[in-house]
């Protein structure tokens, strides 16, 4: 287990509205607000009536005490807390659970690159003067057993795509998923929801961008690294 959660409290998912707000019922049956840190639609991982588990804040500047951390579906738990997954990240550089990077040296978090200098690229690993630049995106939405993203059009996501063909061939560029579900082993780019999308993903791996499709088991106890998932690629009647 690579990260332990804070003292979670259960409950059932009563709504969720206005993109930051759960209302949830405790088992103890106090209604409350909580914090939604995922922003985006959260396709086939917000339905109403499914057990959750949250997180609960006593900082006094804090407009919500508690935050949603995760959601069961199908028996399964998913990672909702978009904040989580790079701090995962970190952790499992730091631990050097990846050993398709290699050996690198350092890890810099959140450093300016881009051809205009105002975008910030999740890590940069140094091996020797070789740099390894890693963007990283959450991965909740599934088809099937294949865990997919995005989940909705992305113009930020289409940008970074581009961006990192721009480091190649000079340095590595890595595109991290982070499959925030167990239950998933496989990964294909939403082409349904973004073809252009995946699109990009498929022009990039073909000028050497690296794709890590990492597989993470949720569980109120905390999160654990499981490994690969398969890549598929191939663009197929239906997306995939």
């Amino acid at each position: 287990m690579i990260y332990t959660y804070p003292q979670l409290h259960p409950g059932i998912l009563v709504k969720r509205y206005k993109r930051f707000f759960a209302d949830i019922e405790l088992d103890t049956g106090e209604l409350i607000t909580a914090h939604c840190p995922n922003t985006g639609p959260m396709t086939g991982v917000c339905q109403i009536g499914a057990p959750v588990q949250v997180s609960f804040h006593d900082n006094p500047k804090r407009k919500l005490a508690y935050t949603w951390e995760m959601i069961q579906i199908d028996d399964v738990w998913i990672g909702i807390n978009t904040a989580l997954p790079n701090k995962l990240i970190k952790i499992a550089l730091e631990q050097n659970l990846f050993p398709e990077l290699g050996n690198y040296q350092t890890i810099r978090s959140e450093v300016v690159y881009g051809q205009d200098n105002r975008s910030r690229i999740d890590f940069l690993l140094m091996d020797g003067d070789q740099k390894i630049y890693i963007e990283v995106k959450n991965t909740t939405w599934s088809i099937d057993d294949i865990a997919v993203f995005p989940d909705t059009e992305t113009t930020r996501g289409q940008k970074h795509l581009r961006e990192l063909i721009d480091v190649m061939p000079s340095s590595r560029a890595v595109m991290l998923y982070l499959i925030n579900r167990g239950d998933k082993t496989k990964f294909a780019p939403g082409d349904t929801t973004d073809p252009v999308y995946g699109q990009l993903l498929r022009t990039a791996v073909a000028k050497g961008l690296e794709v890590l499709p990492c597989r993470f088991e949720v569980s109120p106890e905390g999160v654990e690294y499981l490994g690969m998932a398969e890549l598929v690629l191939s663009l197929k009647p239906g997306g995939f």
